[in-house]
């Protein structure tokens, strides 16, 4: 069996644009929603998402920055897909600055005045432990 390199996690992922972000609600349930990667997957064990900080998941997360991220492809002719889980943690950013480095033109539908839009901050997760599952192969990836 081979092992995957971050470098092969980060070309599995370019083709998966939505992953499920998992956090752990108030009262120690699990919360998870989709959370689409803006086509940032230039992967060396940090994610980036966008969202409004008056999302769930922002108290979530400032509560207990223990989150979880699973990424699914679509198998194809030959493929049984990919299977990626990520745990991780993840800290809020509110700098405009950094939102620069990891903006995309199609977060503009979301948020209608970009980077200066009110109360857009920014999602950083930093892995732990990356598995993976291919087919038969299957492994964990070092951080």
């Amino acid at each position: 069996m081979s092992q995957k390199s971050l470098a092969d996690i980060a070309s599995d992922m370019r083709g998966i644009d939505i992953a499920m972000l998992s956090t752990i609600t108030e009262d120690g349930g699990i919360a998870s929603r989709p959370m689409s990667n803006n086509g940032d997957v230039t992967y060396d064990g940090n994610s980036y998402y966008f969202t409004r900080e008056s999302a769930r998941m922002v108290r979530d997360i400032e509560r207990d920055p223990d989150v979880s991220l699973a990424f699914a492809s679509k198998p194809g002719l030959l493929s049984s897909g990919v299977y990626i889980a990520i745990a991780g943690r993840a800290e809020i950013i509110r700098d405009k600055a950094a939102f620069e480095a990891h903006w995309t033109p199609d977060l503009d539908a979301w948020f209608e005045q970009g980077i200066d839009t009110p109360g857009v901050v920014m999602l950083k997760v930093h892995a732990d432990r990356i598995k993976y599952w291919s087919g038969a192969e299957q492994g964990e990836v070092a951080v």
